[in-house]
Parts: C-alpha cells; structure tokens; sequence
C-alpha cells in the first residue's frame, strides 16, 4: 500500500474482532519497521507497554471508560517516554555518526536538556506521537486498524503497568481487525486551517 491510501484509509477505529490473534511475526514487523520513526536527538524516548493479559486488559477497561477496543483488540500498546532518556548513556544515540557530528550533538543535547524538565517532557511526548503516527500507518499497511486512546485514568493506568516515576504516558494505541461500518470522515478544507506567511 502506498503511503497516501495508508493516510486515507487510517480510521480510529472503535470496533474490533476479540476473537482475531495477530501472529508473532506480525508483531515484530509492525515494532521493528515503526521504531524507525524519527525522535528529538535520535534518543528514542519510547518506552511501549505491550498489554497481553487479558486480566490486565480488563482491568484497564475499567479505567478507560468502559471502551471494548481495550480488551477487543489483537493489540494494546500503552506508548510512555522515558523522560531521563537524554541523559542515559546519550553517546550510544549517536554511536554510528561521524566524531565532528558526535563531538558537535553530544554537548548540545545535556545544554537542550539540563534543568528544563518541561522541555525534556515536550519532546518526548512529542517523539511519541511521531512513533505512534507511523504504528498506526505500518499496521494499516499491514491490513490492521487501528485507535489512538487518550480517554482513560492516566493514574489509574500506571499503576496497573508499574511505570516507573520518570516516565510518563503519552497514550494508549488499539490495533486488530476492525469490525462494522465507519460513518464518514469529517475534516474542515485545507483553506479554513492554513495560513500563509502569518495569521
């Protein structure tokens, strides 16, 4: 499938088949294809819980408004960002570039970073949903749907995950094969949104 009729076809889709199983290689291709997605610094702040119990789904579901994608989906993925990732070992992020280029990023990425915690939470949230658009464009390549979840107890989730203090969850993300009709996609014209030079 080519990119654009990925985007096009791309639902948040609320409906899934409890009952379809995503094979093992399927799920490798799907991580290892949109790990490829770009992050600030290259530090890769991701940190995915992949939710397979089913005791835990339920128990998410609870505290996601009662949504079915939760436990209907073949996937749940609860998207965190290690928000110290900056500053673990951040040479390894750049390991293969040029030394000039090493040299150059290194300092710049602890002055970026140091004593700014709103700014290192900015950009790996930031990082997430980059990864998370390019997880929900591989699985619809992939013949998956797919749904973004902000709609749940944050709190109430990181217990259920145990994330650790300093990370921080961006969102949560549905995949499987999607069930029942979509009603039509609503977008105002391209023209009503943007705006050339200034507002």
């Amino acid at each position: 499938m080519e990119v654009i009729a990925a985007v096009k076809n791309r639902r948040a889709v609320k409906s899934f088949d409890p009952h379809h199983k995503m094979s093992e290689e399927t799920r490798r291709l799907l991580w290892e294809t949109s790990i490829l997605a770009p992050s600030a610094y290259n530090i890769q702040h991701w940190r995915i819980v992949d939710v397979r119990d089913s005791a835990q789904r339920a128990a998410i579901r609870e505290v996601a408004w009662g949504q079915a994608q939760v436990t209907d989906a073949s996937a749940l993925y609860v998207l965190c960002a290690d928000l110290n990732a900056w500053q673990e070992e951040p040479q390894r992020y750049w390991a293969t570039a040029p030394q000039p280029v090493q040299d150059f990023l290194l300092p710049k990425l602890d002055a970026y970073y140091r004593g700014k915690p709103v700014v290192a939470r900015d950009e790996a949230m930031r990082t997430l949903g980059i990864l998370g658009m390019t997880l929900m464009l591989v699985a619809q390549d992939l013949g998956y749907d797919s749904c973004p979840m902000d709609g749940f107890d944050f709190d109430a989730v990181a217990k259920i995950i145990r994330l650790p203090d300093d990370f921080a969850i961006g969102y949560m993300l549905a995949i499987g094969k999607g069930t029942g009709s979509l009603w039509p996609r609503n977008r105002e014209p391209v023209e009503k949104r943007m705006h050339i030079d200034h507002f």
